[in-house]
């Protein structure tokens, strides 16, 4: 069982940057395969980005890749989720997911994740 912890959230202006952070409870938070994913109102939740276990490799969405970064923090059980030339359209409740298995080609499926924070919302003004 693991508990994750969003927080970073808020109102930016158009071409502005946030920082979002995952913190986890697990003991063994290395050993997690994690992600970000979004949903806006009246929409299904979309994948973000993900990190592997170690970090070592990235996956994102296509129309994301380029101004979000993925990155995790093994010793202080966090990931880390980047927002750059933010756009009106970015506009969501971001949330954070972990799953015990190593990542592969399931990375982009809200299904295959067993653990998920409340999330964290993030308006983008125009």
């Amino acid at each position: 069982q693991v508990q994750l912890v969003e927080s970073g959230g808020g109102l930016v202006q158009a071409g502005g940057s946030l920082r979002l952070s995952c913190a986890a409870s697990a003991r063994t938070f290395s050993r997690y395969s994690m992600a970000w994913f979004r949903q806006a109102p009246g929409k299904e939740r979309e994948f973000v980005a993900s990190i592997t276990w170690s970090g070592g490799s990235t996956y994102y969405s296509d129309s994301l890749k380029g101004r979000f970064t993925i990155s995790r923090d093994n010793t202080k059980n966090t990931v880390y989720l980047q927002m750059n030339s933010l756009k009106p359209e970015d506009t969501a409740v971001y949330y954070c997911a972990a799953d015990q298995k190593p990542l592969a080609s399931w990375y982009r499926y809200v299904a295959q994740y067993d653990y998920w924070g409340q999330g964290t919302q993030v308006t983008v003004s125009s």
